[in-house]
């Protein structure tokens, strides 16, 4: 409501319409018990006829007369008590119709406030939902960074062990090949005795003994059997190899962890490293959906570290493997009896590229990658250290959903 509302100079006939006046002009002039007339501000009728020479009530509201009361036949003082009654009730309508346009006023003006609050909720929404698409977009991207860094780890640890596989392997691996090679030389050498043979047939018993072929078919006998269980050998260890590596099978599968640590020990134990032991007790098993050449990096990893800390330890030791199921999953201990870690050192543990091994001699990434494959089966990973008697890794699988 304006100031101008409030100065204005009501007209009776604003505030009383003609159905108010039939209520309250009759009544007026009851009480006036005379003739009465209620005329405007410019002495128009509103009710009643006037007379002429009627007598005339201002009624007042502030300043200026919002209109008359007209008699001719009421006495002076009621007269003047009839207006004074009708101007109070004047005022209270004035009063009640401000009071409802101040209310008025301040619905509206609050109901345009929340409509620019709602249109200021309504923007801000706006910024927090677009805020919102592009953090979610910037974690996806850093979901996918991080996942893209976690496979370059893996990669990273895999391509280090494939490296030491490579060098022992190919150590053990020559060994055969080269007494094999050797066999077949010599089993030529015997080859061409008996080609000799050919021409001195006349000659009977004594080219026989002359070439000493009872020799050449023993020797040869003994060294075809060295051959082929050299071969075998070899591709016992290409069997291990393909196994450990997942080769030809599919990424995930029902697998027995047995096999898969039996495979694990193979490896590692190629080449055999003096004054290590590697002992095993596998109990049985049932099936887990896995995927096995990431497991038998683990396992390998685990079995590794702890050949690594017999050799520390400048002693011999023990690594010994064992698996065992329970209600709940499986659960494998890989125990060594080697150098051990100290309280700090089991903290940082699963840090990547934190090692304790000279510079040079390891990457820092294979309990951190173990964690993580662990983690991704579902899995848990606890390492016990204590220094100087070696150190036991458990891994837990749930079997269950």
């Amino acid at each position: 409501m304006s100031s101008a509302d409030f100065d204005r100079e009501w007209r009776l006939g604003e505030l009383f319409d003609a159905r108010m006046l039939e209520r309250i002009a009759p009544a007026l002039a009851e009480l006036l018990e005379a003739d009465l007339a209620i005329l405007d501000r410019d002495g128009a009728p509103l009710w009643g006829r006037p007379d002429p020479d009627a007598r005339r009530e201002a009624l007042v509201l502030e300043l200026e007369p919002a209109g008359f009361l007209a008699s001719r036949g009421a006495s002076p003082a009621r007269l003047h008590s009839a207006g004074r009654m009708f101007t109070a009730q004047l005022r209270a309508e004035a009063r009640y119709r401000m009071a409802s346009a101040l209310h008025l006023e301040a619905i509206t003006q609050d109901f345009e406030t929340l409509k620019l609050e709602h249109a200021r909720l309504l923007a801000s929404e706006a910024r927090y939902r677009k805020l919102s698409e592009e953090l979610e977009a910037r974690v996806a991207a850093q979901v996918a960074d991080l996942e893209a860094r976690q496979r370059q780890l893996y990669q990273a640890e895999k391509l280090a062990s494939v490296g030491q596989l490579a060098a022992g392997m190919a150590h053990e691996i020559n060994n055969p090949l080269g007494f094999v090679n050797s066999n077949l030389g010599t089993f030529k050498l015997y080859l061409d005795k008996f080609a000799a043979l050919h021409p001195r047939l006349a000659e009977g018993e004594a080219a026989w003994q002359s070439l000493d072929l009872d020799f050449v078919i023993e020797d040869g006998a003994d060294l075809l059997a060295d051959c082929s269980a050299g071969l075998g050998r070899i591709a016992r260890i290409v069997a291990d190899l393909k196994s450990f590596s997942n080769v030809d099978r599919p990424p995930e599968e029902l697998a027995d962890l047995n096999a898969c640590l039996q495979h694990a020990v193979g490896v590692a134990a190629t080449p055999p490293v003096p004054g290590v032991r590697l002992k095993t007790a596998l109990a049985p098993l049932p099936p887990l959906p896995c995927n096995p050449g990431h497991l038998n990096q683990v396992f390998f990893s685990l079995i590794r570290n702890g050949m690594q800390a017999i050799q520390d330890a400048g002693r011999p030791g023990t690594v010994q493997v064992a698996s065992e199921a329970g209600p709940a999953g499986i659960t494998i201990h890989i125990r060594d009896d080697g150098v051990g870690m100290s309280p700090a050192q089991l903290a940082r543990a699963f840090e990547p590229f934190y090692t304790t091994r000279p510079v040079g001699t390891g990457t820092g990434l294979g309990l951190s990658t173990a964690r993580n494959i662990v983690l991704a089966h579902r899995g848990s990973i606890e390492l016990t250290s204590t220094p100087g008697k070696g150190s036991t890794a458990t891994l837990f699988f749930p079997t269950t959903p």
